[in-house]
């Protein structure tokens, strides 16, 4: 493996195989471009080479090293960034993980990159980070990517309810790391499809203590972070685990990525996406009177993704159809759709946008699967 100096590394650089740092810790995976803020940490913490078996490589494709299904992601207006930060944010979670798993020492400097960079594509544009958990499609490292899509929507749920600064990074940090007690858990029962006994279901939830500990002990981060991923099973009406806290005794960090991760779960529930995923999943957690979440925390995830998510496709009431485009955090009902089907039946070439905020007469009636309408299936996607 061979050495480059940082002094020669530039942005948009991309190399045909990982780049490491700090030993086996990988810093950009194969094909992933190295941006000018990766350079800075790097001067900052006065790094002054990394190491990669690879070349560098020219308009390499984004996709190379993530075996991702990305039909309906490559038109993103703008998107190129927030996809590559994506996908590297998916390779650094599998590294992270696996390493925990083999017993080898973990470094903190690859997630903290990793967190910066997703935070900041969700300041940019958060619409383009809720698409890629929307509208993702298949990923053969599927735990991977449900971990960044928790991550995603947990930040983007902190921030409406006030997150910033420090607070906001050790939140989107816990969501990152909150599952990583998982690879502690006997393969054999993860992959049992029978009903698993007691003793199985209770290694299971050994998963957040074992989190905690790698956290909190192996990676040197702080309690607060830790109590993220120790809490995140926890129920609001006390009958969650490991410690059964009840209400405002769960950290309020835990919550927010208790909504998250159950929201994620429900869209990864389907072997294939649809317009109807996001809907069908947000009805469901919006049913759960109390039990398993923080009202508080409902409103602001009800706030930050709408009763019909971004790329859901709706009938309003003149029987026109069309594709969300944008909510309104204090009217969810009543987004922004783009026209597909006008009222008479015509499916339209040059689609129309439509505030329902501003056309009082107009109302969603339902959301439906374009497919059920005759209409091609990538009707439904961003």
């Amino acid at each position: 493996m061979k050495s480059v100096k940082v002094v020669d590394l530039r942005d948009g650089l991309r190399f045909d195989k990982p780049v490491y740092v700090d030993g086996d810790n990988v810093f950009v995976p194969t094909g992933i471009p190295i941006r000018q803020k990766d350079i800075d940490w790097l001067t900052r913490f006065e790094i002054e080479e990394v190491r990669t078996d690879g070349e560098p490589v020219a308009d390499h494709p984004a996709d190379a090293a993530a075996p991702l299904d990305l039909e309906g992601l490559r038109d993103l207006a703008g998107g190129k960034r927030s996809l590559d930060v994506y996908l590297r944010a998916i390779d650094v979670y599998e590294h992270v993980s696996l390493d925990v798993a083999d017993g080898k020492p973990v470094e903190r400097p690859p997630i903290d990159i990793t967190v910066a960079q997703l935070l900041e594509c969700i300041r940019d544009d958060r619409v383009e980070m809720i698409h890629l958990i929307l509208m993702g499609g298949r990923t053969e490292r599927r735990i991977s990517a449900s971990v960044v899509n928790v991550t995603i929507l947990s930040t983007i749920i902190g921030m409406v309810l006030k997150y910033t600064g420090h607070r906001l990074i050790q939140l989107a940090t816990g969501a990152f790391l909150h599952d990583l007690g998982m690879v502690k858990v006997p393969k054999e029962i993860l992959r049992k499809k029978e009903k698993l006994t007691s003793d199985e279901l209770n290694q299971i939830r050994t998963h957040p203590i074992h989190a905690y500990r790698v956290i909190t002990k192996e990676l040197k981060y702080p309690d607060d972070i830790g109590i993220i991923a120790l809490q995140h099973h926890e129920r609001w009406d006390g009958q969650g685990y490991p410690r059964k806290l009840k209400g405002e005794d769960i950290n309020l960090s835990g919550r927010i990525v208790t909504v998250a991760d159950a929201y994620v779960a429900m869209i990864n529930e389907r072997p294939y996406r649809d317009s109807l995923i996001g809907y069908s999943a947000m009805k469901n957690v919006l049913s759960d009177n109390g039990r398993h979440f923080d009202p508080r925390v409902l409103k602001a995830f009800l706030e930050s993704m709408g009763i019909y998510p971004i790329g859901s496709v709706v009938q309003m009431n003149n029987s026109a159809i069309g594709r969300v485009t944008a909510i309104h955090a204090e009217a969810p009902l009543r987004p922004v759709v783009e026209l597909i089907v006008d009222e008479y039946g015509n499916q339209l070439g040059e689609r129309d946008t439509v505030d329902l905020l501003a056309k009082k007469g107009l109302f969603i009636v339902k959301a439906v699967d374009p497919r059920s309408l005759g209409l091609p299936p990538e009707t439904g996607r961003a």
